[in-house]
């Protein structure tokens, strides 16, 4: 039953006009929430697939060597590291691989390490009798959940990280390389000789030092 007014009159239009007069508000408050979490959505997800970049720090992980022994990125903190993404089905890792193995050589006794991540999804039996094969003596480990190719959120193999002495990505290289040639390592030897650089000052590197890229280097071996 409607209540009545000092005067007898019904109130109950009078509240509901009230409550009308604040829909649109609430209307119009509700959109705004939904517009912000889809947004909010959409930033994280870009992060989510953004690849690691130049001037970022790189991941600290660990993965198990293929003795099982467990290997951590940060074991090899205050050195220069060639972090390289690699499988033993890719024909570019294959080609690639004994001159990383060279250049491990070359730097022994420098503060620098080879740190190679096989993605394989076998044992690690089948990654070592590669390994074998090649007689590579570098550190191996294996990410065969490829949980750290998506952390580095990596778009192929093979895939190279010059990481300094901070542990900041200085170089990105895409794709098989000739480490024995020293046009390609420009970023390595400036690192081992004068240190790390601010983060901002990699994406400029080449640009700065007045260098060609390496893409524009031809062939000159270090050994």
């Amino acid at each position: 039953m409607s209540e009545e007014n000092s005067s007898g009159q019904n109130s109950a239009p009078v509240d509901t006009k009230k409550r009308l007069s604040y829909a649109p508000f609430f209307i119009a408050l509700g959109i705004a929430a939904v517009v912000v979490v889809a947004g909010l959505y959409v930033m994280s997800q870009g992060e989510k697939f953004k690849p690691v970049g130049v001037g970022t720090r790189a991941y600290d992980f660990e993965l198990p060597n293929l003795e099982g022994k467990t290997v951590k990125l940060s074991d090899y903190a205050g050195k220069v590291i060639f972090l390289n993404f690699w499988a033993t089905w890719c024909e570019p890792c294959k080609e690639e691989m004994p001159s990383m193995e060279q250049l491990s050589g070359a730097l022994n006794g420098q503060p620098f390490v080879v740190i190679a991540v096989s993605i394989d999804s076998e044992k690690a039996e089948v990654v070592k009798e590669f390994t074998d094969s090649y007689r590579l003596t570098f550190p191996i480990v294996h990410d065969r959940k490829g949980k750290i190719r998506d952390l580095f959120k990596t778009t192929g193999v093979p895939e190279t990280y010059m990481i300094d002495q901070d542990g900041v990505i200085a170089e990105k290289v895409l794709g098989g390389r000739n480490w024995a040639d020293k046009n390609n390592l420009q970023v390595v030897s400036y690192l081992l000789q004068n240190g790390p650089m601010k983060p901002e000052e990699y994406k400029n590197f080449y640009k700065d030092k007045k260098l060609p890229s390496t893409e524009d280097y031809g062939s000159q071996t270090i050994y």
